[in-house]
Parts: structure tokens; sequence; C-alpha cells
């Protein structure tokens, strides 16, 4: 436990999965914390909260076994009707953590929903997720699907003049060309505090300076976990760099765009699909690609198009998926390409020992890393409802196991190079490419909408409301009036701003 950062975990001596009821209360009274803080996600994709003050252990009890009352038809409005919407938030002790922005200590944790017959809503984000999760295991015969998040974000604060970096070459950057260094390190520390399972974090290429400010983006990468699991740890990671960034008087934006030539951000989910025994199922020994991998990215390839009603949900997100930039467009996947929707990146698949090469100290070691592969659906964006989005992914690999042509299709649709350069143009022209407004993604979400809903994983009032929410921005022709009108484009992107 020494190198986990989460002082609960630490304290308790347990590794979170393993946290009872009276582990918790133990540590609120070891620690003397009187303040408990709940947080749920609402149909809006945002963290929700709810504050107790505990003045005696009777009502601590009470307040962890019992959860408390909600209202419903204010979190998921258009869902839930007014007449019928109280519900119970209920704390999952397995998320604890450690609020770090508040004076007072306070313990924290992410709760459930619960209906009015004390089960787990039906209609809830975190509840498809968990019904995508268990689908999956049942059709695969019991694998797991575990996923990660790359969170791409823009710091926005005062012009600086003195060692400006150079306009859309920040990848990587250093200090003092990369100004929000100090930003970025502290928020993934604060993240791992929480209990999010961080693997790094970097300057994005997008850097670009207006009159009064400078825009840099950066990116936090998340390590592959459970696949709910990594629903929590990209919440986590979201809430932390909005809540940072506004203490430290930065301005923090995921917006997919912001403006046209300069980079958007998105968000990246890297998947891996794990046997009973914790192996890597989409790689051989020698690291090449199994069938099972195969029909994952089949399954991927076949609702690619209808995903994006869940990861890109807002007029912006489709002024980023434009040709000719490393966004995704096309349908396709390939290895290490990042023109292509799904990527297979670079694996660790040479049979070599790279640390006593560059080490000559070091006695060669015949260890493989071939299962650290992972392969990444490159479409989603800031704007995404994570459960939903990790829902709907685990749903798309899982249709991969049940398509009759799942290899041959995961066959036709790869591609070994940038699919927009001009010899590939006659493979191009067989390809589907991806909606290009809120609208065109309902229509392709109504024409799936029985995949996401089979096996009870998505409920039907969930999918309806996905649809009217998309279809209700009337933004057919937004994408080519943005390109040629900036005024109109700011507005734009100033509406959803903080998606």
């Amino acid at each position: 436990m020494e190198y986990i950062l989460n002082p609960i975990t630490r304290a308790i001596g347990k590794q979170p999965e393993a946290f009872t009821k009276a582990d918790i209360i133990k540590y609120i009274v070891d620690q003397d914390i009187h303040a408990v803080n709940f947080r749920y996600t609402g149909g809006d994709g945002h963290l929700k909260e709810l504050n107790f003050i505990i003045q005696d252990l009777e009502y601590l009890d009470e307040v962890l076994s019992s959860g408390e009352r909600v209202d419903g038809s204010s979190l998921f409005p258009g869902v839930m009707e007014a007449g019928s919407s109280d519900l119970y938030v209920v704390p999952q002790f397995s998320s604890a953590f450690m609020d770090p922005f508040t004076a007072e200590p306070t313990i924290s944790f992410f709760c459930a929903y619960m209906d009015k017959d004390g089960q787990p809503l039906s209609s809830a984000p975190d509840q498809i997720l968990h019904r995508a999760a268990k689908a999956f295991r049942e059709v695969t015969g019991g694998l797991e699907f575990h996923a990660m998040g790359e969170l791409e974000y823009y710091v926005i604060s005062p012009k600086e003049e003195n060692y400006a970096a150079v306009d859309q070459r920040g990848y990587h950057e250093m200090s003092p060309f990369s100004k929000q260094i100090e930003f970025r390190t502290q928020a993934i520390r604060l993240i791992a505090e929480c209990g999010g399972h961080i693997k790094y974090a970097h300057g994005e290429v997008g850097n670009f300076s207006t009159e009064e400010y400078n825009y840099e983006q950066n990116e936090i990468e998340f390590l592959p976990v459970p696949v709910e699991r990594a629903a929590q740890d990209l919440q986590l990671g979201k809430w932390i760099l909005f809540e940072l960034g506004w203490r430290m008087g930065l301005n923090v934006t995921f917006a997919p765009k912001i403006i046209v030539g300069k980079a958007g951000s998105g968000m990246h989910v890297h998947t891996k699909i794990v046997d009973k025994e914790g192996n890597n199922c989409y790689v051989h020994a020698d690291g090449s690609l199994t069938d099972i991998a195969h029909k994952a990215v089949a399954g991927m390839m076949s609702l690619a198009s209808s995903l994006t009603a869940f990861g890109n949900t807002n007029p912006t997100s489709y002024l980023r998926l434009v040709p000719h930039q490393e966004a995704p467009t096309t349908v396709c996947w390939g290895d290490r390409n990042r023109s292509a929707l799904v990527r297979v990146p670079l694996g660790w698949s040479a049979k070599v020992d790279m640390c006593s090469i560059v080490n000559p100290l070091e006695k060669p070691e015949n260890k493989r890393y071939t299962g650290k592969q992972t392969i990444e659906f490159r479409a989603p964006d800031g704007s995404a409802n994570i459960y939903l989005l990790l829902a709907g992914i685990t749903t798309a690999a899982r249709h991969g196991f049940e398509l009759p042509d799942a290899l041959e299709l995961a066959k036709k649709t790869y591609v070994s190079m940038n699919i927009h350069k001009s010899e590939f143009a006659d493979k191009l022209a067989h390809l589907d490419s991806l909606p290009a407004s809120c609208i065109a993604s309902a229509d392709r979400l109504e024409k799936d909408r029985a995949i996401y809903e089979a096996l009870g994983v998505f409920d039907p009032l969930t999918i309806d409301g996905m649809i009217r929410h998309l279809r209700s921005y009337q933004d057919g022709d937004l994408r080519d009036k943005a390109q040629a009108d900036p005024v109109f484009l700011k507005e734009l992107v100033d509406r959803f701003f903080y998606c």
C-alpha cells in the first residue's frame, strides 16, 4: 500500500473493492471527520453533489446504509416526470476518497441511483454501463471489458510574451515554453489521491494566442481498468481539472473545437479484453492480434456512426470531426494510424529487451510486455456522457461477437496508411463516413437502437431522450456556417464551452 496515494486505502490497508461499511466508519472516527459528500452523475453527464454534516455515529450509519432521497425529475429532465420522481442515492464504499478542495476534512463517495422499490434505477447512466459490462461477460463466456480514457483539454491564461511556444507545436513541450506544467502535475496528483488510475500526462499539440490569452492544450491519460471503474476515473479527472483551474485562476475547457485551424480536443478511449486470469485477449504471445481483437474491432466498425450519439453530443463536436485532420471521419481501422477511427497503437511486440540495449549494465530479461496492447476508439470528445459512451463502446465490442461475418468486416475496413492519401481513393469510396451533425448522429442511433437495447442494456427512454436531444440542435448546416463565419463560430463555442 506504500505507493498508493489515496489516504483512505493506505489507512484501511485493503484494496477499495474490499471496503466495508465498518471500515469506512472506523476511518471517519479515527480521522475525526464530520463532513460527507455524495457524488452522482446526472442526465447531462455532470457530477452532482449532496453535502452532510455528521453529528453522531447513529446518523453516520444511517446515511451510509440508507443513502438519501433526491429529485429525479431535476436530475433527469425529460426522462422522469415530477409526479413520480423521488429516487435514492446510495454510496459505493469502494469509491471513497477525501475531497481535496474542502477546508473541512470531507470524505466523498460515488453513489448508485435506486428507485422507489429499492432497486437499481434502470435509466441511470451508471446502471446502463453496469448492464453493458454484464452483457459483455455473458456473451463472451466470462471475458471482462476494460477501458481507459485520454482527457484532452485547453488551459486558458493571460497572455505571456516570453518563451512563447511555436503555434500548434506543443506536443510534449517542456517549461519554460509550456506554461501549465505545474497545473497539470497538481491535477494528476489530486486525481491519484482520489483513487484515479493515472498513466501519465503531457502537453498536447494545440497552443495558440489571442491578443489577451494563451491557449495551451494538455492531456491526461489513465490506465486500463474494468470499464465501470474507468467511468469514475474520467468523471474524477474532469471535475478535478475544472475545480483546480477555477481555484488557480485558470480557465479549463474540454470543448471539441475552439478555433478553425487549431487542434481540437478529443477524449479517445482505449479498450482491452481480459480473461479470468487477467490475460490480455487482444494479442497472441508474439504480439499479433487475436480473433477476439478482430471481433471487437468489427463491432466498433458496425456501430461507429451511432456511437457518436453518446460520444459527440453537441454541434461543436462536428467541427472537430472534419476530413484531413487527425480526428477521424471515415469508419476504418489500422495499426499506428492516427487518421483511422480505431487505432491499434504500437504494442511492444519486438522480441528484444530495449532496457538492456539502452542501459548496457542491465542483463537482458526474457520478459514480454505485449499484454499492454490496447485498441483505441478515437471519435469521442469531452461532450460525452461518460457512462453512456462507455456503455455504447462495450455494447459495440460485444456486438462484434454476435456478428457472423465479424472477421470479414474487420478485414474489409482495415487500412494500412493514411486513408486520405490519393492512392486510397477507391477504398475510401467504399467505406462509411461518420455523421457530420447531431441530427445525422441521431438518425444513426435510431437505426441501430435495437442493438443497444438488446439484452436490456440501454432502456428505450434513454435512447428516446438522446435522439430528441440531438435533433433539438437542428444543426444540419452548422458546420459549413461555422467554418465560414468566425463570429458565429465563437458564439457556438462559447455556448458549449464547459461541455
